[in-house]
């Protein structure tokens, strides 16, 4: 009988989060699971590291639980380097991260700890998957994307992934029947336009909040934000590599 792959489980909207337990209940039909995930929200972080303080992680699952989980006081990117190097006796087949409440379209990829937590999976050398809905609310229906889910994460584990390759997939928040397939794109040229809302304290010390607008200055139906507002799935594959190999020679020609 062929062993059952193991598969890691983060996010970074914590371990209580509805995405991440209906992630768990997909792909523990799927392989092995173990999930190692912040202990706490931890959405923005980006590629963010813990390297000033000390890290915790904390078993929370049984001894005679079918699936392994443990809560990390550390970032999504903390959650897949410790899961790696402290806690699984050997790689993983698969990494998915998510289901993330809320898009990592476009720029978002950027910024996103569900997104890098997959990106660290690809740097550790394993077939990594960042998954969002896009849909806010804490108590979004996941239902709809199960499916999908399922289907893109057994074409991953049977076909592998190229070389530095994760796979960021979008859900459009609409009902299964509603979905109109799945896209294969690039990333919209994006940007926030930032504003900082600037108030004080009673005690006369400013302080601010980040607020701002999302603007998709990218027209292309070959995007991952049209396949999105047109009710695609959208999978956009994304690289660690962030080498600008097309201005490799513009710069090799300036006198420097």
């Amino acid at each position: 009988m062929p062993k059952k792959p193991l598969i890691l489980v983060t996010n970074d909207d914590g371990i209580n989060a509805p995405g991440i337990r209906t992630l768990i209940e997909v792909m523990s039909e799927l392989g092995t699971v173990v999930v190692v995930a912040p202990d706490s929200p931890q959405s923005a972080r980006g590629h963010a590291i813990t390297i000033n303080n000390t890290l915790y992680i904390n078993k929370i699952s049984k001894e005679n639980a079918t699936i392994e989980e443990y809560s990390c006081s550390g970032t999504p990117v903390d959650c897949v380097k410790i899961a790696v190097n402290e806690i699984l006796k050997q790689k993983p087949d698969l990494c998915v991260s998510g289901i993330n409440h809320g898009s990592n379209s476009s720029i978002n990829v950027i910024y996103s700890g569900t997104m890098s937590a997959a990106v660290e999976g690809g740097i550790e050398g394993i077939p990594s998957i960042g998954f969002s809905l896009l849909d806010y609310n804490w108590n979004a229906d996941f239902e709809p994307v199960k499916n999908a889910i399922r289907k893109i994460a057994t074409e991953v584990l049977t076909n592998k992934l190229p070389d530095g390759v994760i796979l960021n997939v979008n859900f459009p928040k609409l009902k299964e029947n509603e979905f109109k397939g799945i896209r294969v794109c690039r990333q919209a040229r994006a940007i926030w336009q930032e504003r900082f809302d600037k108030r004080q304290t009673p005690t006369g010390k400013d302080y601010y909040w980040l607020t701002g607008e999302f603007i998709n200055l990218d027209k292309g139906e070959d995007t991952d934000e049209w396949a999105l507002a047109n009710g695609y799935i959208s999978i956009v594959p994304v690289q660690y590599d962030m080498t600008a190999h097309h201005a490799i020679q513009t710069i090799t020609n300036w006198d420097i």
